[in-house]
C-alpha cells in the first residue's frame, strides 16, 4: 500500500473534530535555544514525573508533586545522586509520596545519568536540543538506554512534556499508520525507523512538526 499525501489525512481529522477544535490542540514545540535554556533539574523533575505517572491517575500524581519537589531538593541533579540508601529507604515511610521503591530508585539513577550527559554536551538540555528530529526515534533509543524506566513510549511521552518536537506511537498513531500508510504495528528497531521515515516524509510535505504530525494522525481515524 503506498504511503497516503498527509493532506487527506489532515482533512480526515478537520471533517471528525473540526478545524478549529483540531488547530487550537496542537502541540507547539519548544526551539533548541528554549530547550537549551532550560535547567536541567527541570528535566529531572519532569522524567520523573512522567515515570510515576505511568499507570496511575495524572491528576493524583500531579497533587502529590509539590512533596516530591521537597524531598528530592528540587531535583538538583548531584544532591540527588549523593542521596543515601538510607535516605532513599525512608522516602518509603513518606505517607505524601507514591511509595514505589523501582520509582523512587529511578530518580536517583536518573539524576546520576543526566549528569553524564551534562558532562558530555555542556548540559542535558544542550544534548536534547541537539538532537535530530529526522532521528527522533534514536533519541527513543537512547533514553532507554541510558535511563531507567525510560523505555516503551515513556521516552516519547517525556519528551512531549519537555517540547522536545517527537511523535508518540500511541494506540491512535498505530491505527493512523495502519490505516493510511499500511504499516503494521511497529515492534522493533526497523519497525520504527521505518514509522520515523514515513513520518519524515509527512514532515517534508507539510511543514508542520513531528508533534503535530502525530495528533492529527491520531485525530484523522479517533473520535
Amino acid at each position: 500500500m503506498p504511503i497516503s499525501a498527509f493532506a487527506p489525512i489532515l482533512e480526515a481529522a478537520r471533517t471528525r473534530h473540526g478545524a478549529k477544535t483540531l488547530e487550537a490542540r496542537l502541540p507547539q514545540p519548544k526551539t533548541p535555544a528554549e530547550l537549551a535554556a532550560t535547567a536541567d533539574d527541570r528535566y529531572l523533575s519532569q522524567m520523573s514525573l512522567r515515570i510515576f505517572r505511568a499507570g496511575l491517575k495524572h491528576s493524583v500524581v500531579d497533587a502529590k508533586w509539590p512533596a516530591f519537589e521537597e524531598v528530592f531538593h528540587g531535583f538538583d541533579l548531584r544532591r540527588v545522586r549523593a542521596m543515601s540508601d538510607e535516605a532513599m529507604e525512608g522516602l518509603l515511610g513518606n505517607a505524601k509520596l507514591i511509595r514505589h521503591w523501582g520509582k523512587l530508585k529511578a530518580v536517583r539513577d536518573n539524576a546520576a545519568a543526566m549528569l553524564e550527559i551534562a558532562a558530555e554536551n555542556k548540559s542535558f538540555g544542550a544534548w536534547l536540543a541537539g538532537w535530530p528530529g529526522e532521528d527522533i526515534v534514536g533519541l527513543w533509543e537512547a533514553l532507554a538506554k541510558r535511563f531507567s524506566q525510560m523505555g516503551g513510549n515513556s521516552g516519547p511521552s517525556f519528551l512531549r512534556m519537555t517540547g522536545k518536537d517527537s511523535f508518540i506511537l500511541s494506540p491512535s498513531v498505530v491505527a493512523g499508520l495502519k490505516h493510511w500508510a499500511g504499516m503494521a504495528p511497529p515492534k522493533n528497531r526497523g519497525d520504527r525507523a521505518a514509522a520515523q521515515a514515513v513520518f519524515n516524509g509527512w514532515a517534508a510535505e507539510t511543514g508542520r512538526p513531528l508533534s503535530q504530525l502525530s495528533l492529527i494522525l491520531a485525530m484523522s481515524v479517533d473520535d
